[in-house]
């Protein structure tokens, strides 16, 4: 039996699911039913180059193989642009839940919706895995039963990025925020750490989001400021208009460090090598690693309309499905179709280990923990091809990675 949950109610998180007892309607529907899957994406905004298309792209390769091992179960697909704006995520989310079939909700690059919508999937008894949303709040105290976060957060990416800087004398900091739930966190985070480590935050500029193009007055506060490093709290194309800006200013070459840490991969194509050298980021995932992210990516890219690699979040898609889709397996896709929350008590049963991440494990507060890779752009004269972008600084093993268990505050674990 559906639920009619009201959006202020999906993000208050006030709708407890509905007990029943005997076999519910919705397992008898479930039979013979295809799993569906839908990736709710940001398909021309400002992470459409980071998620979008290559996150459906992932999902889709993932399916792609599940069904050479298992044709007797079939998969579906389906994507949709939620305009990075959380009410229209609410409604079609809503609308696949109820009405479309939609057992596995990923993606969802942003994270004030990705909050709304694992309310939702807890309420409705559905399964929401976050592979483009970052705030770490998802698996602190707005942890849930029925949510995951799979590929990076506001804690893993700016720890990589905050300890480095510190320790090589970058200790004094100004950010530049996106003003909403994820850039918020983001700074919080790599705030803290700064701190934690002896550093000092000089001060923060934060701008409107989405709709900020140019970032002038923010960038030439930040250089008064004389902080030794500038943190970017933002992440696309407003993160590539700040590096790019930064250094029409003559930021970088005046010394002071620029550090994107909400930068993935496409970010530093599309600045271009020239003004990105030198510039640090944190992915757990790049495809030059090893043979096996190698392979992935040259098959990821090959079917790419553009041509692109994936990055982390997008390769995370592959990761994320393809592990889902072990469970499903190993359960009965009729008995995945009743109970996102008995989904994903089996997928902490199955150990994690693909080609993306590696080894993996998935945490009691619904955090995927794996090894955090710390990089560099490259000069332009170190680059070889267009996606040799990078080089590996440091590798943060998967212990060390994210926020421990006990200091997230999420509600499902007690001390």
């Amino acid at each position: 039996m559906n639920q009619i949950i009201s959006r202020r109610a999906a993000i208050g998180g006030s709708l407890a699911t509905v007990a029943v007892t005997g076999v519910p309607r919705r397992s008898r529907a479930a039979r013979g039913q295809p799993i569906r899957i839908g990736v709710l994406t940001d398909m021309t905004g400002t992470y459409a180059a980071i998620t979008g298309p290559g996150s459906v792209l992932g999902a889709q390769l993932a399916i792609d193989d599940f069904a050479k091992t298992h044709p007797e179960i079939k998969v579906e697909l389906v994507s949709a642009d939620m305009l990075l704006k959380p009410d229209v995520a609410l409604s079609i989310a809503g609308d696949w839940f109820d009405n479309q079939g939609v057992d596995l909700l990923t993606d969802l690059p942003m994270s004030s919706a990705a909050i709304a919508v694992g309310e939702m999937a807890k309420a409705k008894d559905k399964l929401a895995i976050f592979t483009g949303a970052a705030s770490s709040i998802l698996t602190g105290a707005r942890c849930g039963p029925n949510h995951l976060h799979w590929a990076y957060d506001t804690w893993g990416i700016p720890h990589a990025i905050v300890d480095s800087a510190v320790r090589q004398g970058g200790n004094t900091w100004f950010f530049i925020t996106a003003d909403y739930a994820y850039g918020q966190q983001l700074e919080h985070d790599a705030a803290s750490f700064v701190n934690a480590a002896g550093g000092k935050v000089a001060g923060s500029a934060r701008y409107p989001f989405p709709g900020t193009t140019d970032f002038s007055s923010f960038l030439l506060s930040a250089k008064a400021s004389g902080a030794k490093v500038i943190g970017l709290a933002n992440g696309g194309v407003d993160a590539v208009n700040c590096v790019k800006q930064a250094a029409e200013f003559g930021i970088m070459q005046g010394g002071q460090s620029v550090v994107g840490v909400g930068l993935l991969l496409n970010d530093i194509l599309s600045i271009g090598l020239k003004s990105a050298q030198g510039v640090r980021l944190a992915e757990p995932y790049y495809w030059d690693l090893n043979d096996g992210t190698r392979g992935f990516g040259r098959r990821f890219q090959a079917q790419s309309k553009v041509g692109a690699m994936p990055n982390s979040a997008q390769a995370g898609q592959y990761s994320a499905v393809t592990h889902y889709l072990k469970a499903v397996a190993a359960m009965g896709p009729a008995q995945a179709k009743v109970s996102g929350r008995a989904t994903l008590a089996q997928m902490r049963k199955i150990p994690v280990e693909d080609v993306i991440y590696g080894k993996s494990i998935i945490r009691e507060d619904g955090r995927v923990i794996h090894a955090m890779y710390l990089f560099e752009a490259k000069s332009p004269a170190q680059s070889k091809e267009t996606w040799d972008l990078v080089q590996l600084k440091d590798t943060i093993p998967m212990e060390r990675a994210f926020r421990p268990i006990n200091e997230g505050g999420c509600p499902m674990i007690h001390a």
